[in-house]
């Protein structure tokens, strides 16, 4: 099982797509961010401005490292990194994207709220499911092979979740962006190329999971016609 090649066959692209998009990220990300707002305005002047101009009221944080930044619900605060508060258009619409997680979660945006409260159940059967799977297969025991399929499916639909939260927060910040006048006409149209490559890695990352699950259907599927 461990040296399975059918694995290579479900795993393999899903994983040669999510290097591409993690390279497309960073250089894209990396292009505009060399690239400076033609009004002068950084990251942090951005978020300020959206939260004065739209009343939202969400505090701001730093973190550290690069294309960390992350929206906390819990604490309603953004925080971000140290990539995302120069006066760049890629470090902007960053600042941009995480402020459209703060809007969803003010106007009680659902998909935003379902992937929240599944975050537990999934933090745990992330790591559970293959656990029990592994077991499962090399008992023999299928009920608990099920069980393992069952806790990592959360994996597969957390994944699945987070797509329309992520395209949503990004469709937000172009319009935010525009609309206070922060970015404008060629600004734009780079910020919309950062948040776009920076989509693929959560398609990529839904892709792995539905992959893998995919994966251990197919042994399942395989064990019960061999004991039939």
């Amino acid at each position: 099982m461990f040296f399975d090649p059918m694995y290579f066959v479900f795993a393999l692209p899903a994983l040669i797509f999510g290097l591409w998009a993690q390279w497309k990220v960073r250089s894209t990300f990396s292009k505009y961010s060399q690239v400076p707002t033609q009004r002068g305005i950084t990251g942090v002047d951005a978020a300020r401005l959206l939260i004065r101009n739209t009343g939202v009221n969400v505090g701001v944080a730093s973190t550290p490292g690069e294309l960390t930044d992350h929206y906390d619900p819990r604490t309603k605060t953004m925080a971000l990194s140290q990539s995302s508060v120069a006066g760049s258009v890629a470090s902007v619409a960053v600042v941009a994207h995480e402020f459209g997680h703060a809007m969803q979660d003010a106007q009680n945006y659902g998909p935003l709220k379902l992937r929240g409260a599944i975050v537990p159940a999934v933090q745990l059967g992330s790591w559970v499911g293959p656990i029990l799977f592994i077991v499962g297969f090399l008992l023999q025991f299928q009920a608990l092979i099920v069980v393992g399929i069952v806790a990592f499916a959360l994996t597969a639909i957390f994944s699945i979740v987070t797509l329309p939260v992520e395209f949503d927060a990004s469709k937000r910040a172009l319009r935010l962006l525009s609309d206070n006048n922060i970015l404008a006409g060629d600004e734009l149209t780079g910020a919309k190329k950062v948040l776009d490559a920076a989509a693929l890695t959560y398609v990529a990352a839904a892709a792995q999971s539905i992959s893998t699950l995919l994966y251990y259907l197919t042994l399942l599927t395989g064990m019960r016609r061999s004991q039939d």
